[in-house]
């Protein structure tokens, strides 16, 4: 059975991925009203493509939007997301971090229950996500994420208090844990480590490693999975968003892939490629 399309969407963030899936609403779904929740005193687009501006949830959540899109951070995850899945709506959640929360996990699951709408989580910077979730059907052993960044990458973050950042010659791990542990002690890596736990053995149990490492010069993600399935190893050094480059472009095409999967589940058609 085709579901009906969603006649209304709202973005939650308007930055750089904002923009992009501004510009493939109009190419997926070119009838459906766009509206957008800004923060307040944020100026509204000028392109035209949203009909609705929102500073505040409320007024969003009377417009009655039936799909939104999350990409503006984890507190809005928190404010935003377990609201609109109450009132039915569907929502593509792009800050997946924000999931390494429990109680926040557990507000999503009994809203979507009550609204009847389903939560979809990206992929963002990382794959293999697919085999993680079906792997885990007979029963994962192992799983380890390790994350690989200049050393510079890492300012700003716990790992100054481990090394002298502009120092480090040789690779140096600054992190060893849980993916719950990570989670809060390197909250702008979360997205990746989160996904990571929910397709595989959840947060407790998944191993983390971050390193600074000299000889990258990009977000180099590594996964390493071994179960009754047999074993997994993914390496995947990410390009910047050339329109943000503290983005991912993977992390922006994932979310424009979940979106084709979510307007045309069946399509092949190299168009929906580019």
């Amino acid at each position: 059975m085709v579901e009906r399309q969603p006649q209304r969407i709202a973005l939650l963030g308007r930055g750089a991925i904002g923009q992009r899936v501004a510009a493939l609403r109009a190419r997926l779904a070119p009838d459906a009203a766009l509206a957008a929740l800004l923060r307040p005193g944020t100026n509204a687009p000028a392109d035209g493509a949203v009909l609705a501006v929102f500073s505040e949830l409320e007024p969003l959540l009377a417009w009655a939007p039936e799909l939104a899109i999350e990409c503006a951070g984890h507190a809005v995850v928190a404010q935003a997301v377990p609201a609109l899945l109450r009132v039915g709506c569907d929502v593509v959640i792009a800050s997946v971090g924000a999931l390494g929360d429990a109680g926040l996990r557990n507000a999503i699951d009994e809203a979507a229950r009550a609204g009847q709408a389903r939560p979809i989580v990206v992929s963002g910077a990382i794959g293999g996500l697919d085999t993680l979730r079906a792997a885990r059907r007979a029963g994962l052993h192992s799983v380890r994420y390790t994350g690989r960044k200049p050393p510079l990458a890492w300012a700003g973050t716990p790992a100054e208090a481990r090394c002298v950042l502009a120092e480090v010659r040789e690779a140096a791990v600054i992190f060893e844990g849980s993916a719950a542990e990570a989670a809060r002690a390197y909250p702008k890596n979360a997205n990746v480590t989160a996904a990571v736990a929910l397709a595989g053995m959840g947060f407790e149990r998944t191993a983390v490693t971050l390193v600074a490492d000299p000889h990258v010069d990009a977000n180099v993600h590594e996964l390493h999975a071994e179960g009754t399935f047999g074993s997994l190893s993914l390496r995947l050094a990410n390009t910047p968003l050339p329109d943000n480059p503290k983005t991912s472009w993977l992390a922006a095409l994932s979310i424009e892939a979940a979106l084709h999967a979510h307007f045309n589940p069946f399509s092949i058609h190299p168009s929906d490629w580019s």
